[in-house]
Formats: C-alpha cells, structure tokens, sequence
C-alpha cells in the first residue's frame, strides 16, 4: 500500500511543528514551563508542536486516532496560564487564525488506547525535554501504526548538525517501510538522500550513544556491555530520538537505552510507543535491527506502551547479536 499522502502530510506537519518549537526556544521564559507529576518539565512547545501536528494530521485524516504525549488538562489548570497564552500566541503564529476552542481540541485528541487493529498516529511532539531546555537535542517524533505494524515514521531534529551530505543545521528523516530511510534539511534544503547504517562488523571499534539522563538508561550498565565488547571510544550522550537518527546515518553502531537494574515481570518500566515509533522505524530501513534486551521486535499493538518488551537495543545489524549477548550478561 502507498503512504504518499500520509507521507507528505507528516513531513509538513513535522516540519511546522519544528518551526514553533525554534521559535520558542529564541525566546525562551520562565513560565513556558510547568511541571509535570513525574516532574518532568514540559514547556510551550511541546503543547504547541503537538496541536499544530495533530491539527494538520486531522485535517487530512478527520478518521485517524491518535496516541500523543501530551494531556490538554494541564492547560485547564489556573497555574498554568501563562503557559496557555504562550501555547496560542505560538500556534497562531504558525497556523493563522486558529482559534483557541480548536488549538485545545487539537491538543486534547491525543488521548487514543492504541491497540493492534486498524491505524492510528503516534506523537512526541518535544521527544527530549531536557535537551530542548538545554538547547541542546530533541526531536519531533511521528509516526502511523498500521495493524500493530509502524509503516510511516518522521523525526525532526531542529538542532541536529549534518553529517556526509547538506549543510545547514536541522535535519528531517523519513522512512515507508518497505521503501528504506531519507534525509533532509528544513525549509532551505528540502532535497531528500537515501541514507544507511555503518557497516562495521568489529563491536570493538563502535561508537556508542546512550540518554543524557540516567533515568532514562542506566550508564554503568552501558559502561559494562561497552567493555564486555571492547569499546574503547566513549560513549556519545545525548537526549531523544537523534540517537535513532545518528545510528540510522552511520554516525554510530550502537544505541542502548536500558533498564536502571535488572528487570523482573513484576517491576520493570514501559517504554511508551512514542518515544520509539518513528525512530525504530527509520533505523530499520537504514539497514539496522531494532530488538529489545531479550531480542523480541518492538511491539506496537498492545496500546500506549511496549508492554511485551524491556529496554531497547539499536544497532547497525551486524553487531546485533554481540551486542545482544553482553546485554544479556549484564542485564538478564
């Protein structure tokens, strides 16, 4: 089946929610962010980036569900004026005349369950807070299940310098399965280039990414698998779905996001699909494998979260069993 509209309609979307969210971060203030119950920060952006994409995702597919991040309550509450303001002054300056009624619709209509039967969008809309806040890495993440299965994925990484081919700073990547992975710049360079995973079969001589957080992925785990394979170079550390994007370029072989200790069916956590849709999709038509700790796909069907998995492994294919079984040493 074609995705060309569904193509087109993400790449513009993406690209629109980039812009909000480099307009942002010019001008960035203290009451742009709030905090979330897990204390997370959240800023404008990722409020605005997620009802601009869902906007222009509806107005093309009014049918389509959509499992997003963000909960519109958060914009109800009194404290959080300032945010809501600046969340309208930004959508409107990228979607004209967009009253208030329809930007908190669109922002409220990410509430989908997923599931595996028929299609819906997932979306990050700031997949890397704390980078962003940083000024440092994060990405627009979108991508379109299809029966369980991810067919369409699009990652925005406004801050993402190029690597072999362009120039300017910001990159866009895109893959269809079936139809490989895509790279681009933003509104100057929109000339797109097929682009691949290294093809480095020695693990010794990898170059590994891992979160800036420790939260999200435990270092020391990742200092033993790196050492059980000889990894000599240090580890890359950087926020959000870029590191799907430097693997899926060639930049990197290796991407571990890994649990704080060793997992039990009891207590573990649930990645959420949307920080891993677009990404995974897109490694994997660069010619990479994407597994969990225990080697199982990525599975989308089960609703907002990877319940049937712990942890992810990213590599560029070769390596991925070696990779796998010093994981399993460590972690398993």
């Amino acid at each position: 089946m074609s995705y060309e509209l569904e193509r087109m309609t993400a790449v513009h979307a993406v690209l629109k929610a980039c812009n909000l969210c480099q307009s942002v971060q010019q001008a960035l203030v203290s009451e742009d962010t709030a905090a979330k119950q897990d204390r997370s920060p959240v800023t404008v952006a990722d409020f605005g980036a997620q009802a601009v994409v869902i906007h222009l995702l509806k107005a093309s597919f009014p049918n389509d569900p959509i499992v997003a991040e963000e909960d519109a309550s958060e914009l109800a509450k009194a404290e959080n004026a300032g945010l809501k303001r600046r969340v309208l002054e930004h959508v409107g300056a990228i979607l004209p005349g967009l009253e208030e009624a329809r930007v908190m619709d669109a922002i409220g209509a990410g509430g989908h369950a997923g599931g595996k039967s028929n299609r819906f969008w997932t979306l990050d809309p700031i997949d890397g807070t704390k980078g962003f806040l940083r000024r440092e890495q994060y990405a627009a993440a979108l991508a379109l299940v299809v029966d369980g299965e991810v067919k369409l994925g699009v990652l925005g990484c406004p801050n993402l310098p190029p690597f072999g081919k362009g120039r300017e700073r910001g990159r866009l990547l895109i893959a269809v399965r079936g139809e490989g992975a895509f790279e681009r710049g933003f509104e100057t360079d929109p000339t797109e280039w097929k682009i691949g995973v290294d093809r480095l079969s020695d693990p010794a001589q990898a170059v590994f990414c891992e979160s800036v957080e420790a939260a999200h992925s435990s270092h020391s785990a990742s200092a033993q698998i790196a050492a059980r394979l000889k990894v000599s170079a240090p580890a890359v550390r950087m926020d959000s779905q870029c590191k799907y994007a430097v693997v899926a370029r060639g930049e990197a072989s290796i991407y571990l996001r890994l649990p704080s200790k060793k997992p039990t069916p009891t207590d573990r956590y649930i990645e959420r699909i949307w920080d891993h849709a677009a990404g995974s999709l897109i490694v994997e038509e660069a010619g990479g494998k994407v597994t969990d700790i225990h080697g199982k796909a990525l599975d989308y069907s089960l609703g907002r979260g990877l319940e049937n998995n712990t942890g992810v492994i990213v590599t560029n294919g070769l390596i991925h069993e070696q990779v796998l079984r010093a994981v399993r040493e460590v972690l398993v």
